[in-house]
């Protein structure tokens, strides 16, 4: 008998939108890396940093093309990737400058992200970070990113009971169990497309 084809590894590329260490939104993402580690066999999440990109500024390519070190290493990150999810918290009712920083800097030239599955989740007050989910999606429009439908993750971290900890991360179950089917639905949706 012929053993069973082993389900391929996927890389996760996990953006958070957030600076802040004890962010919501990095608790979400490191709990989603948790969920894959425990869980979800053929999915692995790596964090991409985005901290040290500069702002945009086309004045820093290269005549040649070229980008800051920085942006580069990110980039180089952003083509091997075969996923996205994205952290994404709403500021002033849209996506959050570091967040949209990336997103350009990987779109200038070669566009890095384009033809490549992604997910968001967010966390927040209000709506948990919808309105911010929204407007990720619009811009994934002309990036030529597939964002999955569904399900949504919009968390709304200041109900009670507590969803985070002190220092941010994930303690509820149930939004746990919830990330969990975005995880499992942004690999089948990745190995479909792949398979196209």
């Amino acid at each position: 008998m012929e053993a069973a084809a082993a389900k391929p590894i996927l890389r996760v590329a996990a953006i958070c939108g957030s600076l802040r260490k004890t962010s919501f939104n990095r608790g979400l993402l490191r709990a989603a890396a948790e969920l894959c580690e425990d869980s979800i066999p053929g999915l692995r999440v790596d964090h991409l940093d985005i901290s040290d990109l500069p702002l945009i500024n086309t004045d820093l390519e290269t005549d040649g093309g070229g980008f800051p070190p920085a942006v580069e290493a990110f980039r180089a990150k952003v083509c091997q990737a075969d996923c996205f999810l994205f952290g994404a918290p709403e500021y002033n009712y849209s996506i959050a400058t570091p967040l949209k920083n990336a997103l350009d800097w990987a779109s200038r030239g070669k566009n890095c992200w384009a033809d490549k599955p992604a997910a968001i989740v967010s966390a927040g007050g209000g709506f948990g970070g919808g309105r911010s989910q929204y407007h990720l999606r619009q811009v994934g429009v002309f990036l030529d990113l597939h964002f999955i439908n569904k399900p949504e993750l919009c968390v709304q971290a200041f109900q009670q009971p507590p969803k985070f900890d002190s220092d941010g991360n994930l303690i509820d179950d149930q939004i746990r169990e919830r990330l969990k089917q975005v995880l499992l639905s942004l690999q089948a949706f990745t190995l479909r497309l792949q398979k196209d």
